[in-house]
C-alpha cells in the first residue's frame, strides 16, 4: 500500500497487485483524480522499484556468498592461502583453511568431520575416501605435484648435492612422520637410496606433519630437514637458508589430489572452488610460483 500526493486533488492510497487496478482513498481526502494521473504514477513507482533492486544487486553482488571448510595438507599452506584470498575477492565465496597431515585429516573425516575439500598430500588418500565413498563422486583429480628439498635455515650449512647428510655438521635431522606425511614418507626413501636410514636414526627428529617438520630446522632445535620446496620457495626462488633439492629419481613421485568431500558435495560454492584450482590461470600460476609441477 502507498500514500501519494496529487498537487490538484490531495492524498490518496493505492495498493499493488499483478495488474496495477485496485486503489482507495483515505477518508476525509479529495477523491477526484483523473485516471491517466492515477496511471502515470503507478508506472513512475513500477520503474523506481526495478531501479532499487537493480541497484542492490549491483552494491552486493557476494549477497549470496558461502563460507566452508577446508583441509590443507601442510607442504600446501602458502599457496592455499593465496588461493583461498584471490577466490574470495573474486567470487565473495570464503574457504576456511585448517592445516595438518594427510594421515590426521583422513582419520577425521572417517569420523565426520565438517570438512567440505580435502588438499591431499598425495593420491593415495584420496584415493581411499572415494572407495569408501566418502567424497563427491567424480571430484577426485591431481592438483599438483611436490618436490622434495633438504633444508636449513644456516645460508651456508646445506650442499647442493646433499653431501652433509655423509657428515658431522649436523646434530638433528627434522623429518615429517612417514605414517602420516607423504614427504615423510619420501624423506625415508631418499635415505633408504643412499643407504644412510641406520646411520642416521639416532639424530632423526619426527614432526606431525611437513610443516612441523620445517618448524624443528627453522627454530634451530634440528640443523636441517627434510621439507617441501614450496615451503622454502618463492616464484621458484629460495627465500632463506641453504637448499639440497632432491633429486625426484630418489623418491616416489607426490602427485597430490583434491576432492570434494560429502559435507560439501551439494554446493555450489564447494564446486566453484574446485573448478577455480582446477582450471583458472590465476589458481595455477600460484601453485606453479611456489615450486610445483602441475598434472
Amino acid at each position: 500500500m502507498y500514500l501519494l500526493k496529487d498537487s490538484y486533488h490531495g492524498y490518496f492510497v493505492f495498493t499493488l497487485n499483478q495488474n496495477l487496478r485496485r486503489r482507495r482513498f483515505l477518508p476525509g481526502f479529495s477523491s477526484g483524480v483523473s485516471a491517466p494521473k492515477i496511471r502515470m504514477k503507478k508506472i513512475a513507482l513500477g520503474l523506481l522499484m526495478v531501479f532499487c533492486l537493480a541497484v542492490s544487486l549491483a552494491v552486493s553482488p557476494f549477497a549470496y556468498a558461502e563460507e566452508f571448510q577446508v583441509a590443507v595438507a601442510s607442504n600446501f599452506t602458502k599457496p592455499a592461502q593465496d588461493i583461498a584470498a584471490a577466490f574470495e575477492k573474486k567470487t565473495g565465496h570464503k574457504a576456511v583453511l585448517s592445516f595438518g597431515s594427510t594421515g590426521s585429516f583422513y582419520t577425521q573425516i572417517q569420523q565426520e568431520a565438517p570438512f567440505a575439500v580435502l588438499l591431499a598430500a598425495d593420491s593415495a588418500t584420496p584415493q581411499k575416501l572415494e572407495d569408501e565413498k566418502l567424497i563427491k563422486p567424480g571430484s577426485r583429480f591431481t592438483y599438483a605435484q611436490g618436490a622434495l628439498a633438504l633444508w636449513s635455515s644456516d645460508k651456508d650449512l646445506v650442499d647442493s648435492k646433499g653431501e652433509i647428510l655423509k657428515s658431522d655438521k649436523f646434530e638433528k635431522l627434522s623429518v615429517a612422520d612417514p605414517k602420516l606425511a607423504p614427504y615423510g614418507k619420501a624423506a625415508y626413501e631418499v635415505l633408504a637410496k643412499l643407504g644412510l636410514e641406520k646411520t642416521l636414526e639416532s639424530k632423526i627428529v619426527t614432526g606431525n606433519n611437513i610443516g612441523q617438520a620445517f618448524q624443528f630446522a627453522e627454530s634451530g632445535n634440528a640443523q636441517i630437514a627434510f621439507v617441501a620446496w614450496s615451503q622454502v620457495c618463492q616464484d621458484g626462488k629460495l627465500t632463506k637458508g641453504s637448499v639440497w633439492n632432491v633429486p625426484a629419481d630418489l623418491y616416489s613421485p607426490i602427485l597430490q589430489d583434491m576432492v570434494i568431500l560429502k559435507p560439501g558435495a551439494a554446493s555450489e560454492a564447494v564446486q566453484a572452488f574446485a573448478d577455480y584450482i582446477k582450471k583458472d590461470p590465476q589458481a595455477l600460476n600460484i601453485i606453479l610460483g611456489y615450486g610445483y609441477t602441475l598434472p
